[in-house]
């Protein structure tokens, strides 16, 4: 058994965070000792372990919840986390292209001033004015 603090140095999650994945029901309201301490078993461990990893692979906590009421299943039910599996993947590499689009603005925004500064500075006035860029760059092109 786990003290609450154990757990998370074990997992590296903070202790509010713990209660909090309580809370929502992610985590299973543990057992008290006679003084009154929660105490958690491995299979708890586990499952916040699973829940850490869900989080840093970036998954919202509606989808480590979809995934954690899978436990068990069989099937066809397992579908569910090969969708979103994918759906991640794709945010992921969406927010990838993102990223080169506003590496490629950048790239052009800072080479654009020669860096003398005796002119309008070509790198502030890009800043301030969006339709200076080449093109979309905000998440939404």
């Amino acid at each position: 058994m786990y003290s609450i603090g154990e757990l998370s140095r074990r997992t590296g999650v903070k202790v509010p965070t713990i209660r909090f994945y309580e809370d929502k029901g992610l985590l299973p309201k543990p057992e008290r000792s006679a003084g009154n301490q929660r105490r958690y078993d491995t299979a708890v461990l586990n499952r916040l372990q699973f829940i850490r990893h869900g989080r840093d692979l970036g998954l919202p906590l509606s989808d480590i919840e979809a995934l954690l009421s899978l436990e068990g299943a069989h099937g066809d039910d397992l579908n569910r986390a090969h969708e979103i599996a994918e759906r991640q993947l794709a945010d992921v590499r969406e927010r990838i292209a993102q990223l080169v689009r506003l590496e490629v603005e950048l790239t052009r925004i800072a080479s654009a001033c020669d860096g003398g500064h005796d002119h309008v500075c070509a790198v502030l006035h890009t800043f301030g004015d969006h339709s200076a860029c080449l093109g979309p760059h905000d998440g939404k092109g």
